[in-house]
């Protein structure tokens, strides 16, 4: 028979709101406290059974922020078999178990470690158990419990957005909506108020209001002007536990714009503008700039300006500026001082884009006068045509008047004008003008077949102020006449056959004329009158601009005659008529059967012929002929080439001797004797010149001794003179370089070449008495012989 044994759980009783639990020895609620018994009992057959109580045994409430220094008591386990001599061991699990919540295994009180959050975990699910310590086996079944935290007002509610920004028409009707706010809190709303919000306007009255329970925006004043305002702030509070006195509360900022409606027309700041415009002013050109004010922005304030009177209605136009809506006054036509000086306009400004809800504050355009005042300028003469075209013929004579430009000066003085021709565009100075009257006169005979346009500029300008001038272009067009007699198309030279037939064609003619035709050319073709009867040939004029050359008889000899001149007459039909007389050569040639030609006693014209083989060998063998000459002439060269003056590297003579060391100075008496260079003196008596082979043997000459203080030039003289009667010297310039220096000079020669040739030191204190110029020397070469006497 099986025991049945019960399983308590007990906790504190009271309201199923705030409980705030301690130690069964303390207290720290002023709430009444009561014992809640759970009573548990059954076994793996049978449900559980609790006792009747006025709570539900498996739930547990617990109040979240506790703020208390004990930990918070939440209830006791009791099993009916706990004797209370610890045989027992209480175990709890579950959400929490160990961490959040403990368990006295000893007692079975439980107690929460921690502050619990409600708005974090609202609910713990947790299982408890009795054990025995001895056998460790459960003496009841695992029974299960929740414990629900209650919620307190801990949470101010919080806006969706910190700052809100939304936007209305002006002059919207009041109630209009403007924007809705939301603000939610983080309590139970299920359980008391801590989570109902109310919202009120802290700042935006009366331009704005707001609803309590929705948060909806609207507007609360009629007409609001953007021009007057545009931004407003609007502060709205979201309060909870339904706005009673103790609630939490949040802020938010609401930004809110006026937008612009197209309420405000179209002002001119004044009735009346002027401006002026000087008559120069060319078309399309801007005259001036008005403008009408709009209070609205964006396309509400777009104007449209247009001129709807005045006397200028089609010489002045407006358009707007789409940047700045200005109005510009534009010119469209030319303006002319002289006709008329002051203009009158009415110009209207109009909006856009027009609101109808707005109509009845009157019409959305305005209207101003503007007066236009023309200014007179200097303007230069004007021409009767914009271009001239002229004719003439290409016969007329030097000096004729082809015709006449004329120009005057528009303003009402009236200047005199002066015409020339612009020379840049006619070089040749074919054509001239009278510069009082312009008439345009030939200066050079014309050509119509060498340029048939000519292209030319006459410049007017007046007399007393040249600089005010204009330009005409004056188009001359050269007319025809039949100056120009018919000619030949082409170089005639033909042939003809010995073995040809009479009456046979051997040649067709075609003409050409350089004059121009309206009606077409037509030639006329005939021999000429001297070979009309003798001539072996006829002629056929084709009555289509073409002839045919016919012979006459049968059979022609080239030895007999070997070349015809047919002189040919062509005439035009024009007035006066041309002609000329054309030649055309014919040759008589042999021919084969065929009559393709042969060989003619001249160089073949139109068919080239073939070279015989004889005549090829003989070409062969003069060319043959030629290179034989060509190489024995060149061996003959060779032979004759003659032995080189120079032969001998040893020969120092005028020549350039290289050294490729650098030598000893003045003591190195082995390198090249140069001595002779430094004395003219000194001259080598037994060298004779190995420059050339001599022919006869002559004795070298002896070059005189040089005088004391002679003079270069006299030493250079006499120098030439012995070369140029010396039969041994050279048949070619040559270059002689002396080392003299002279005796011209008071210090003689001051070189170190001369140091060589004397013995011992020299005396230098002889340099003190020579001037200012030479103390330095003196005092360098002084201090040399103080320094060796001492």
């Amino acid at each position: 028979m099986r025991t049945y044994h019960c399983f308590w759980l007990l906790f504190w009783a009271g309201q199923p709101h705030q409980s705030f639990l301690t130690p069964l020895s303390k207290r720290t609620s002023g709430f009444p406290e009561k014992e809640k018994v759970l009573v548990l009992s059954g076994n793996s057959r049978r449900d559980l059974h609790r006792s009747k109580r006025s709570w539900m045994w498996n739930q547990f409430f617990l109040l979240e922020e506790y703020t208390g220094t004990d930990y918070q008591y939440v209830g006791k386990l009791h099993s009916d078999q706990d004797k209370g001599d610890g045989s027992l061991k209480y175990i709890l699990s579950g959400d929490g178990a160990g961490d959040l919540f403990i368990i006295n295994e000893n007692t079975g009180d439980i107690q929460a470690t921690k502050r619990l959050d409600r708005e974090e975990k609202p609910v713990y699910i947790l299982r408890a158990q009795a054990i025995n310590r001895r056998t460790g086996r459960p003496v009841e079944p695992e029974s299960e419990f929740i414990i629900k935290i209650h919620d307190i007002n801990d949470n101010e509610p919080m806006f969706t957005k910190d700052v809100y920004n939304a936007s209305i028409p002006e002059m919207s009707d009041v109630g209009t909506f403007v924007v809705q706010v939301t603000a939610t809190d983080a309590d139970d709303p299920t359980y008391g108020n801590s989570a109902k919000v109310v919202y009120s306007i802290l700042q935006g009255q009366p331009y704005f209001s707001v609803e309590s329970e929705t948060g909806i925006i609207k507007t609360a004043l009629l007409n609001m002007d953007r021009e007057n305002r545009e931004q407003y702030q609007v502060v709205i509070q979201a309060k909870d536990m339904g706005g009673q006195m103790g609630g939490l509360s949040g802020t938010t900022t609401v930004n809110i714009t006026l937008t612009d409606v197209n309420d405000n027309p179209p002002r001119f700041p004044q009735s009346t503008y002027q401006f002026r415009a000087p008559e120069s002013t060319p078309p399309d050109s801007p005259v001036g700039r008005i403008k009408a004010n709009d209070a609205d922005v964006d396309e509400n304030a777009e104007i449209e300006y247009s001129i709807t009177e005045g006397d200028g209605y089609d010489v002045f136009g407006i358009t707007t500026d789409k940047d700045t809506q200005e109005g510009i006054i534009t010119v469209k036509k030319a303006l002319d001082f002289e006709n008329k000086s002051l203009y009158i306009l009415k110009v209207e400004a109009t909006n856009t884009h027009v609101d109808p809800r707005f109509l009845y504050l009157g019409p959305f355009k305005d209207s101003a006068t503007v007066r236009i005042q023309v200014e007179d300028v200097d303007e230069p003469p004007v021409f009767s045509r914009p271009a001239y075209i002229m004719e003439v013929k290409e016969d007329v004579p030097i000096n004729s008047v082809i015709g006449t430009v004329t120009a005057q000066d528009p303003d009402a003085a009236k200047n005199p004008v002066k015409y020339s021709v612009d020379r840049h565009t006619d070089m040749d100075r074919v054509f001239n003008i009278n510069s009082g009257n312009g008439s345009i006169f030939t200066s050079k005979p014309l050509d119509r077949e060498t340029l048939l346009w000519h292209n030319i500029t006459v410049i007017a300008a007046e007399i007393n102020n040249p600089k005010q001038s204009s330009r005409v272009p004056v188009f001359i067009k050269v007319l025809d006449v039949n100056d120009n007699a018919p000619e030949f198309a082409m170089f005639y030279e033909t042939f003809v056959c010995e073995n040809a037939k009479a009456e046979q064609l051997i040649q067709t003619l075609s003409a050409v004329d350089k004059d121009d035709s309206y009606s077409g050319h037509q030639f006329s073709f005939s021999l000429a009158p001297e070979a009309a009867s003798s001539s072996n040939f006829t002629l056929q004029d084709n009555r289509d601009n073409t002839a045919g050359i016919f012979t006459r008889k049968t059979r022609y000899n080239r030895h007999e005659m070997s070349t015809y001149f047919l002189p040919v007459v062509i005439s035009d039909n024009d007035y006066p008529i041309q002609s000329s007389t054309e030649t055309v050569t014919i040759r008589v040639c042999a021919c084969d059967h065929r009559g393709k030609m042969l060989s003619c006693n001249a160089e073949a014209l139109i068919h080239p012929t073939g070279l015989s083989t004889g005549a090829l060998i003989a070409i062969l063998l003069c060319i043959i002929i030629l290179l034989v000459t060509v190489v024995l002439f060149a061996a003959l060269r060779r032979q004759r080439k003659k032995e080189p003056l120079i032969i001998s590297k040893e020969d120092i003579r005028d020549n350039i001797v290289s050294y490729n060391d650098e030598g000893g100075g003045e003591e190195d008496t082995q390198a090249f004797d140069i001595g002779t260079l430094r004395n003219p003196e000194a001259i080598d008596d037994n060298k004779l010149r190995r420059d050339i082979v001599p022919e006869t043997l002559f004795m070298p000459r002896r070059t005189a001794t040089a005088r004391d203080n002679t003079d270069v030039r006299d030493f250079i003289n006499q120098r030439l003179k012995e070369n140029d009667t010396d039969p041994t010297a050279p048949p070619y310039d040559s270059l002689a370089t002396y080392a003299y220096e002279g005796n011209g000079s008071v210090a003689e020669s001051l070189s170190s070449l001369e140091s060589v040739t004397t013995d011992g030191d020299q005396d230098y204190d002889y340099l003190s008495d020579w001037g200012p110029r030479f103390k330095k020397l003196a005092d360098m070469y002084g201090a040399m012989d103080s320094d060796k006497d001492s």
